[in-house]
């Protein structure tokens, strides 16, 4: 653990370092244990895989430290094994990241290795068939997972034509089309010095740091060469999707508007959601689907804000004989709290929850260079950690109308249900 954190503050210290070779970093430094923990992430993503192969920037996060420079895969791995080493990358919609953690004895085997996988990675043939099967298991298991079916057919429907509304994973036909010459390529394209963010925790000076991150990073391109991605937004509100499954219990996901987190409604249409469908056991939609009526064993609502496009979305599931009723019940409270607002003490008991729990996200190092990154990546300002807390206290009843008026709308939801949901058809409303 970095620094120790009061039930409702942050890290006391987030200072920014900028490297000989330009390389900027947020840092919160201490020595309470002698461990380092580094997180970062480059600009680019899922969305910039090339046409019809979707999954690539998936499987290019994958092969990371799958063999680079001098080391094959098993010699790579080893490596860091052997120190306890641990890294690791993943691929977002708008980003491919990754994390580092160390042992301060062992920092220059550490960095040394992941500069090699940043900067030299092999894609290696047999590695690349190795993380391609692997990839095509996984898909082949989730063609009958209701959860993953209606989840990828909501995206489509949400984004047609659009880089969002294409799977991460890919599909089976994108990913066997995926070369070794894309994965190249989009390395190249993606992974560049101007477009990363960094977050460092730990026992690290700044003189040490500012080294190790042109040690780093400082052999890749200036500029990274992205595709651009129009601006979109959810579509078919108001629409009704059946995807056929012979399972007992259909899986049910809907959508409306939503916010950008760099939006300055974002924070109260973070208070609504809480109130609506964010709060794991005092939501309404919780409360009205599963505690009344024993509708559904979990449903819920959440924020997504993509860098192109923002919504908010839900989940549940539910027996296929009851699908119209917990359809109905969600709709109702959607319009209810649309067009009343929440409580005076939804509210308050909502910027409460909200407030105390924001600490639980910096309990490890790990967790608060996670966190740390992902306010750089989203543009939030350094000192956004110390500014949350006072944004979701200041949101008030008239805040938070506004907010529902810009999402909630007139409750219309683009519904998709994967399953054999009794009276219930494909339709546009």
């Amino acid at each position: 653990m970095a620094t120790a954190l009061a039930p409702r503050t942050a890290p006391a210290e987030v200072g920014s370092l900028l490297s000989p070779g330009g390389i900027e970093a947020w840092r919160v430094e201490s020595d309470f244990v002698p461990l380092v923990a580094l997180a970062f992430t480059f600009e680019g993503g899922a969305a910039q895989d090339p046409p019809g192969k979707s999954g690539a920037g998936q499987m290019l996060a994958r092969l990371l430290d799958e063999g680079a420079g001098p080391y094959g895969s098993d010699a790579f791995q080893e490596r860091l094994a052997s120190r306890a080493i641990e890294l690791g990358f993943t691929a977002g919609p708008d980003g491919i990241g990754g994390s580092l953690k160390t042992l301060v004895e062992h920092a220059d085997e550490a960095f040394a290795l992941l500069r090699l996988a940043l900067t030299e990675p092999r894609f290696d043939p047999e590695a690349i068939e190795r993380v391609r099967a692997q990839t095509l298991a996984g898909l082949r298991y989730q063609a009958n997972d209701p959860g993953t079916v209606a989840t990828r057919r909501f995206f489509a429907e949400a984004f047609p034509g659009h880089a969002y509304g294409h799977p991460i994973g890919g599909t089976i036909e994108s990913v066997s089309a995926v070369t070794r010459d894309d994965l190249v390529d989009l390395h190249a394209r993606i992974f560049a010095r101007a477009g990363v963010k960094v977050a460092v925790v730990g026992s690290i000076g700044a003189g040490d740091l500012a080294r190790r991150l042109d040690q780093v990073f400082g052999d890749l391109p200036e500029g990274a060469r992205l595709a651009a991605v129009p601006g979109t937004a959810p579509t078919g509100l108001g629409r009704r999707v059946v995807v056929d499954l012979d399972v007992p219990q259909s899986v049910i996901r809907f959508g409306m508007a939503g916010l950008p987190w760099s939006d300055p409604d974002f924070i109260p249409a973070y208070v609504l959601n809480h109130v609506l469908g964010g709060g794991a056991f005092t939501s309404r939609l919780f409360q009205e689907v599963r505690e009344k009526r024993g509708l559904a064993y979990g449903v819920g609502t959440s924020l997504v804000s993509y860098k192109r496009a923002a919504m908010t979305w839900g989940y549940t599931a539910t027996k296929n004989e009851r699908v119209a009723e917990c359809l109905e019940v969600i709709a109702d409270e959607i319009r209810r709290l649309s067009h009343e607002g929440p409580s005076e003490d939804e509210l308050a008991k909502a910027r409460d929850y909200l407030t105390g729990s924001y600490a639980l996200g910096f309990d490890t190092s790990t967790k608060i260079a996670h966190q740390l990154v992902q306010i750089s990546f989203e543009n939030l300002g350094i000192d956004y950690i110390r500014r949350r807390n006072e944004l979701v206290e200041a949101v008030t009843q008239e805040d938070v109308r506004r907010a529902a008026a810009r999402t909630l709308a007139d409750g219309r939801m683009l519904t998709v249900i994967a399953g054999r949901p009794t009276g219930i058809e494909s339709s546009v409303d």
